[in-house]
């Protein structure tokens, strides 16, 4: 059904699978766009009580792979395509009336750690990484890891954390309640992810998905129009002449060199 998502049914867990460990799970458009479609795929499915996220290789989720982010510079049809999907997808991440348990089992950065504190339930290596490096890329965090961010770990950690883009560990990330529960082997997340998984799904599913309903509402009430003005500001900010600068910097193993442009 897609090329980098795997989605299956199995019985009422629902599993979301990233399948591209070649690329450490970086988003390209293709991935964007079908991770839209998976989510649509699960809040359309009135069977599923529970949703698994988890990831083949060694890292669980990346942000946009340079070859996007170049495509996305360079045509504005994909740049446009590109923000509609993102609304969507914050918007299902946030409706979602099932449960969402995250695997990680191996570092989530960018894009991909807004996507693991978007979730109920994270389960995380303890030695696994976690950050948004927007910043540094000279990107504004606009892809919705202010509200998430914010949502788990308090608004004063998020500042912390997405004004430097500095990386933490699942186990840093535990003491301050970013992440729900820790294993000590990559190997353990997705076993302890699914026994949390059965035991919601064993539930009366009237009564937690009231429950997901109810949060649901918390976090429509506190987000208003927060996302939009976030992926805007980001979207300017990825066009500008200092985001172009670092990611120069970057390719090419050099210092930045930055003028506010």
């Amino acid at each position: 059904m897609f090329e980098c998502i795997g989605l299956t049914y199995e019985g009422p867990i629902a599993r979301l699978e990233f399948r591209r460990p070649e690329a450490h799970n970086a988003f390209n458009a293709v991935m964007h766009r079908e991770f839209c479609d998976a989510l649509t795929d699960v809040r359309l499915n009135m069977d599923a009580r529970v949703l698994i996220l988890q990831a083949q290789g060694k890292t669980f989720l990346g942000g946009g792979d340079f070859e996007y982010l170049k495509q996305l510079r360079e045509d504005p049809d994909l740049q446009r395509r590109t923000q509609r999907e993102a609304l969507d997808i914050f918007g299902l991440l946030n409706s979602q009336i099932v449960p969402m348990v995250a695997a990680v089992h191996g570092h989530a950065l960018g894009f991909g750690a807004t996507i693991v504190t978007s979730c109920d339930v994270i389960v995380a290596w303890k030695l696994a990484k976690l950050g948004d490096p927007h910043v540094v890329a000279g990107i504004v965090a606009g892809d919705g890891s202010v509200l998430s961010w914010s949502s788990a770990a308090g608004a004063t950690r998020a500042k912390r954390m997405l004004l430097t883009g500095d990386m933490i560990t699942a186990q840093e990330a535990y003491a301050f309640g970013l992440v729900t529960d820790l294993v000590d082997e990559p190997a353990q997340a997705l076993p302890a992810a699914e026994a949390i998984a059965k035991r919601i799904a064993a539930l009366p599913p009237v009564a937690v998905q009231g429950t997901k309903k109810v949060f649901n509402s918390l976090a429509a009430h506190r987000n208003g129009s927060v996302i939009e003005t976030s992926l805007l500001a980001e979207q300017h900010s990825f066009m500008s002449e200092d985001a172009m600068e670092a990611l120069d910097a970057a390719i090419n193993k050099r210092p930045g060199n930055y003028r506010n442009r």
